[in-house]
């Protein structure tokens, strides 16, 4: 069960930062008519997010393939249930008062991760 936790934990992370990167285009174009760094800015900042999500998850998955009981493993699993924290209350902050069902979830789908990540590689 244990594995089974992290690897969806993982896969939530991963699935979500792919959903997060598919539509940088057009979020960035919400905003309408703004200056050419700040659309960089934005860009950056919305491609910056979705990879870590991404990257997250996959080195959990493959910690958790190669040797999940290392000693090592667990730190790679709280480190990274850390950073699914930290990135679900910045996304609490700034995205959690947008008037759109995404960026209400985003929050509660990165908790929901690592939390998996957290039981499922330290229970």
């Amino acid at each position: 069960m244990n594995y089974i936790m992290l690897y969806v934990g993982a896969a939530l992370a991963i699935v979500w930062g792919i959903v997060h990167l598919a539509p940088t285009r057009s979020i960035v174009g919400r905003f309408g008519n703004i200056s050419s760094d700040a659309r960089r800015i934005v860009t950056m900042a919305w491609i910056a997010d979705g990879v870590a999500l991404v990257i997250i998850g996959v080195l959990v998955g493959v910690v958790a393939f190669i040797d999940p009981a290392a000693a090592v493993s667990a730190s790679v699993f709280v480190v990274s249930a850390v950073g699914l924290f930290a990135l679900a209350f910045v996304a609490f902050l700034t995205g959690f008062g947008v008037n759109e069902l995404a960026f209400k979830l985003c929050p509660i789908v990165r908790v929901v991760s690592g939390v998996l990540i957290l039981i499922g590689g330290l229970v």
